[in-house]
């Protein structure tokens, strides 16, 4: 029951903040979003890193959470501060020689783990760094209904999941070894709250999809919103499933306690940060 509550709290206020950030103060190319983007994906990068420490693959907080914020933090200064876009690689290449030159001055005792040092840097640049990159992305079609879509498209399937499969899902467990708790029912509930959000824009809203609505009819409108949000639905359950197998391997339940109801950082992005590449090119390629 509390975690009900919580889900419910989250949810009620969670959708309503992120329509305000979003759609209400969408200034600077949404530089409040993209400054929230750059603080959960940096604090997801330090939850990364200690769920690798598990497996002794050891690097400092603080350079967990500067690498992890780099790609999401060098793009918000190009698109909302006006910054010359030569910063992006300049920062990225900077964190790159980072990692690999400091290895060269690792004391002796630890020379013997500099490599798995190199690869737990890589990986939170990558993840969450490089996949959160395109949240901030977004802002480039200075379209806060289609940012604000994208974050209802992965609550909505994240939403649905937890109630169908709650209501249906008792004799349809264990299909995935990475998370048993999830069911066939809690899949098809979450893909299918995402394609029903899609449509439901695309009938009330259809000035978010503004380029589809001129240019061709409004069956293929709604094909089309069918289609990004059943994709959405899809990679966002899959960004789930990679950090319950990050997590299980690693020994750990929850990646941390940053948000309530849904433990960590890293639990709250790990459908956010897979599917928004995959509806930034969907979105773009349809509209």
């Amino acid at each position: 029951m509390r975690k009900l509550i919580e889900r419910l709290l989250v949810f009620f206020i969670g959708v309503p903040a992120f329509f305000a950030i979003i759609v209400l103060f969408p200034f600077c190319r949404q530089l409040l979003l993209n400054i929230l983007t750059i603080i959960f994906t940096a604090v997801g990068a330090v939850e990364f890193s200690s769920m690798l420490e598990k497996k002794n693959l050891h690097i400092s907080k603080i350079e967990a959470f500067i690498l992890g914020s780099l790609a999401p933090l060098s793009l918000t200064l190009v698109i909302s501060l006006n910054l010359p876009e030569w910063v992006i690689p300049l920062m990225l290449i900077t964190g790159l020689e980072w990692v690999l030159i400091s290895g060269a001055f690792s004391k002796s005792a630890k020379m013997d783990t500099a490599a798995n040092r190199v690869a737990v840097c890589l990986s939170v640049i990558v993840y969450p760094g490089l996949l959160m990159f395109w949240v901030v992305k977004m802002a480039i079609w200075g379209n806060p209904g289609a940012v604000f879509l994208f974050f209802l498209l992965t609550f909505a399937n994240d939403s649905a999941a937890w109630l169908t499969g709650n209501l249906f899902g008792k004799n349809n467990r264990g299909l995935i070894p990475a998370s048993p708790n999830k069911s066939i029912a809690g899949f098809l509930g979450g893909f299918l709250g995402s394609v029903l959000i899609a449509l439901g824009a695309a009938n009330f809203f259809p000035s978010v999809f503004s380029a589809g609505v001129n240019t061709e009819s409004v069956s293929n409108l709604f094909v089309k919103a069918a289609v990004l949000g059943l994709c959405t639905g899809i990679f966002g359950t899959l960004g789930d499933l990679c950090e319950s197998a990050i997590k299980r391997s690693c020994g750990f339940s929850d990646s941390g306690k940053f948000v309530l109801g849904r433990g960590g950082s890293l639990d709250s992005i790990d459908s956010i940060a897979i599917a928004a590449p995959v509806y930034f090119v969907l979105f773009n390629l349809f509209f």
